[in-house]
């Protein structure tokens, strides 16, 4: 059995946001998520790990017909993806908040041939095709997960859901095992946020952070993969409380 310490966050798993909560405020930020050259910029190098996990899909999938953009939000991660490949796919774009779908639906389609599919609905519950996907994105999404069961369920549908020698691709915040080191890399991303546009900005993206997200750490998730069953393990870029990992599945 798995077993990583973790560091809390001050709001208690059982008091963090609903996912009706997570819902509205995205219905409600469309806008953010819609730039693909600078990707979300409440993420420390978003344009880069964005180009590093679609580059190493293609590069350990091919070929790549079917994607799952798991919390696609307005889609950069997936149009980044078909840029990479030059041809068309087969695309299941699934996230919480219909704007945000509409909105990626509407900007694949634009260069993109292929089928795309919106799923409205929460990951966990979707009733998804086993064995269908080459690659799955899951992008600044996995964080809303809570406790162990949550994260071993998911992991365990990913590694299902995948093609044998299909792979998944995850950026996504991340906490860290000690104490320590969790409060100088939240200290950084703190003085980062600063940066962007001045402390109210990084108050308010902190207090959302502590009310809805919890984060786990890279080695409990890298772990957690290979728990579920993949042997193939890529830590690609870790800045901060920022990562971007993987797995490929064997064939």
């Amino acid at each position: 059995l798995l077993v990583i310490s973790q560091v809390e966050m001050d709001t208690p798993l059982d008091q963090k946001s609903t996912t009706d909560e997570i819902r509205e405020r995205f219905d409600n930020d469309v806008e953010r998520f819609s730039c693909l050259e600078t990707g979300q910029v409440a993420t420390i190098d978003a344009p880069l790990v964005m180009e590093l996990i679609t580059i190493a899909a293609t590069r350990a999938t091919s070929p790549i017909h079917n994607v799952l953009d798991v919390g696609c939000g307005a889609g950069n991660n997936i149009i980044r993806l078909r840029q990479q490949l030059g041809h068309d796919i087969e695309a299941d774009l699934l996230d919480l908040s219909k704007p945000m779908l509409n909105r990626a639906v509407e900007r694949l389609n634009e260069t993109n041939g292929g089928t795309v599919t919106a799923i409205c609905e929460d990951f966990r519950s979707a009733n998804l095709q086993s064995g269908k996907y080459d690659t799955i994105l899951a992008a600044a999404v996995l964080h809303h997960l809570r406790d162990d069961d949550d994260w071993q369920t998911v992991f365990e549908k990913i590694y299902g859901l995948l093609a044998p020698g299909g792979s998944v691709w995850i950026t996504d915040m991340v906490s860290h095992e000690s104490d320590a080191v969790h409060q100088m890399m939240w200290d950084r991303y703190g003085e980062y946020l600063t940066t962007v546009d001045g402390p109210e900005y990084r108050d308010k993206v902190l207090a959302y952070i502590d009310k809805e997200d919890s984060p786990r750490s890279v080695t409990f998730q890298l772990d957690l993969l290979r728990q579920v069953g993949f042997t193939r393990v890529e830590l690609l870029h870790k800045n901060s409380c920022f990562a971007a990992f993987g797995a490929v599945k064997d064939v």
